[in-house]
């Protein structure tokens, strides 16, 4: 009987091709399964010591049943075991793709040149090359046919394709790297869990100067449209990290908390727009407009400034030295 293949191939092959089939199907989430598993880890170590015991039993067999042979028969069972396996469809792919001749037969291809007994032999180009360069001008047909004669794609459009795709996956890289974002590229954050943070970190850190509801204490009023440092996520984040006015301001938080918590407070202090504290601490600063606002949205929130100017103004009229009202 003659081996194809030695124990040390057949062991570790056939233990990782059922270690693979156990992985595919074994759910064991992110981890590998003989991790998740502690079993699954037991069971490839009986594999292991099974397959050992397997090839040490044919190994006992095989030297019982050649002890049982004859001496003739002896000789011929080493002497076939003694041959190594060879690829012969494998070999001969390969010589026929070299295209080289025989040693043996190199006389017929011998040229006459001769240097100092350095002979010249008159090969063939190699059968694999040759395929290539007939693969080369395949190639260059098609090529010439589908861009010069029937105008697919140029170099122009297969620019922009690549900038859209590249711009798209960098779109959804910062969508899910949130922590990258600076004053430039921050945005307001809506969704549930970034509001619920910010939530958690402003009544850590800031109810002390603003309030829970925003209404100002120490700290301005957040709930009015008046903002002393600019409103808006960038202007918010910025105060938020870089600190409020010199000597009167807040502190810089951008020590203590990361980018993205940044934008997740600055965006839930602007969820306070609009709302009625309990104790709301007279306007500071002046009123914030966008400056990305649409020029009709804009002119809306001028004409109100101006009538609740007006409105102001003629209540101040109706009040007399003493400080009442008069009717």
């Amino acid at each position: 009987m003659k081996n194809m293949t030695p124990w040390w191939i057949r062991i570790p092959l056939i233990f990782f091709l059922i270690f693979g089939l156990m992985e595919y199907f074994i759910d064991s989430g992110e981890q590998p399964a003989f991790i998740a598993y502690p079993m699954a880890a037991a069971f490839m170590i009986f594999v292991l010591l099974l397959l050992i015991g397997i090839e040490v039993i044919l190994a006992s067999i095989e030297n019982v049943l050649f002890q049982t042979l004859s001496d003739e028969a002896k000789e011929r069972y080493m002497a076939s075991s003694s041959q190594q396996w060879e690829w012969t469809w494998g070999k001969n792919m390969y010589k026929k793709l070299l295209g080289s001749k025989p040693m043996e037969e190199e006389g017929e291809i011998v040229l006459d040149h001769n240097y100092d007994g350095i002979r010249e032999l008159d090969n063939e180009l190699p059968p694999w090359w040759v395929y290539m360069f007939y693969a080369t001008i395949v190639f260059g047909v098609v090529y010439l046919l589908r861009f010069h004669v029937f105008n697919d794609y140029d170099q122009d459009t297969e620019y922009l394709t690549e900038v859209t795709l590249a711009e798209a996956e960098i779109a959804e890289y910062k969508k899910n790297a949130k922590d990258l974002v600076d004053v430039n590229t921050v945005e307001l954050l809506t969704e549930a869990n970034d509001l619920a943070a910010g939530k958690t970190i402003f009544e850590t850190s800031c109810v002390a100067c603003h309030m829970a509801d925003g209404g100002g204490g120490i700290g301005p009023n957040l709930t009015d449209e008046n903002w002393i440092l600019g409103g808006g996520i960038k202007n918010v984040f910025n105060t938020i990290s870089e600190g409020g006015r010199a000597g009167k301001g807040m502190v810089a938080w951008k020590q203590s908390l990361k980018p993205l918590e940044m934008a997740q407070v600055a965006s839930y202090v602007l969820n306070f727009q609009g709302t009625t504290p309990a104790n709301p601490k007279i306007a500071e600063g002046d009123i914030w407009i966008d400056p990305h606002m649409p020029v009709e949205e804009a002119g809306a929130v001028d004409s109100v400034m101006i009538e609740v100017e007006v409105d102001t103004l003629q209540f101040k009229e109706t009040i007399d030295e003493e400080g009442t009202v008069i009717e």
